[in-house]
């Protein structure tokens, strides 16, 4: 059964410089550069057949490539930080993908995200650190933004494992 989601890739270039974040937080187990990503939409879970349907599904998608912008660094999880993350803009044409593959994704009979969108790349998973050193960190890392454009997204495969990775590209379909 794979687990499955869509994302964005990030070019090598881009993912080298974000890299740099890397270290410096206790509690943080940092994602491998070659697993950054966004995801557009997290699948889980899926038999051949609804997998063989979602790819159908994402294939019907005819959109622009566009620019994506990363805007910063950021934390999710509030009091018991969980995730180091880069932020991305959330620019009408990467709401846009999202949402028509949502819209496509519930037709076919997946149920609906529970989670709102809310694009970044994941740069480190972190477990027992406290919020004082999250703002520490981040107040200590200069962030300039960064942009890269999105030509394709992309149907990733994932082993059932703690996240991080590694992924496997299933299909891959371009943005005009």
């Amino acid at each position: 059964m794979p687990r499955l989601f869509t994302a964005l890739e990030i070019p090598v270039a881009l993912a080298d410089e974000l890299a740099l974040f890397r270290g410096g937080l206790s509690g943080g187990r940092w994602i491998d550069p070659e697993n950054y990503h966004i995801t557009l939409r997290f699948i889980g879970d899926t038999d051949r057949h609804m997998a063989r349907d979602i790819s159908l599904s994402l294939a019907q998608i005819k959109r622009s490539a566009f620019t994506v912008t990363l805007a910063g660094l950021d934390y999710f999880g509030g009091d018991r930080p969980h995730a180091i993350v880069a932020k991305a803009h959330s620019a009408s044409p990467l709401l846009e993908l999202q949402a028509e593959q949502e819209r496509l994704l519930r037709r076919i009979g997946l149920a609906p995200e529970p989670r709102k969108f809310t694009p970044h790349v994941t740069l480190a998973r972190l477990r027992h650190t406290p919020p004082i050193a999250v703002a520490d960190y981040l107040g200590n890392r200069g962030f300039l933004s960064r942009r890269f454009d999105a030509a394709r997204f992309v149907l990733f495969s994932s082993r059932d494992s703690v996240g991080g990775g590694p992924y496997q590209i299933e299909a891959a379909y371009p943005l005009m």
